[in-house]
């Protein structure tokens, strides 16, 4: 299991991870979010998505579920939280996203548990001080 830790101080420093991390990202990658409730998961996603898909306005989709953002590598970013069954997932279309070439970002990805692929790569943020300061663990290679 490959494991890399960072700390950012603001939303921008957020983002900046997002589009180190986004460089190593590759087709059918699943990318599991994980967080409270403004740990900077949306920031991390805009990160990723300005380095794959420039001028992507990217917002949480938690009243759509999925937002779909078009690039070299597109990117599917999923929002769990309204679901109720680890199944919907697939219900919502990861798998098609997947076969299309794309990588998968999943916010509230606790949600689907047992229902993520193997190989799936966690991004934990963590806001332990409540301010801008946050805490990201990127876990690659471990079961989500």
């Amino acid at each position: 299991m490959d494991t890399e830790r960072y700390v950012t101080q603001s939303p921008e420093e957020t983002e900046q991870i997002g589009r180190r991390f986004a460089a190593t990202l590759k087709p059918g990658d699943v990318v599991a979010l994980r967080g409270d409730l403004g740990a900077g998961k949306t920031a991390f996603v805009r990160g990723v998505a300005s380095l794959l898909t420039p001028g992507a306005e990217v917002q949480s989709p938690t009243f759509s579920l999925l937002r779909i953002y078009e690039g070299p590598l597109p990117l599917y970013h999923f929002d769990l939280y309204r679901t109720r069954d680890p199944e919907e997932v697939y219900e919502i279309g990861l798998d098609d996203c997947l076969d299309r070439g794309g990588a998968a970002l999943i916010e509230w990805s606790e949600r689907a548990e047992g229902a993520l692929p193997h190989g799936t790569i966690t991004v934990t943020l963590e806001n332990p001080s409540h301010d801008d300061r946050r805490q990201i663990t990127v876990r690659r290679g471990a079961p989500c």
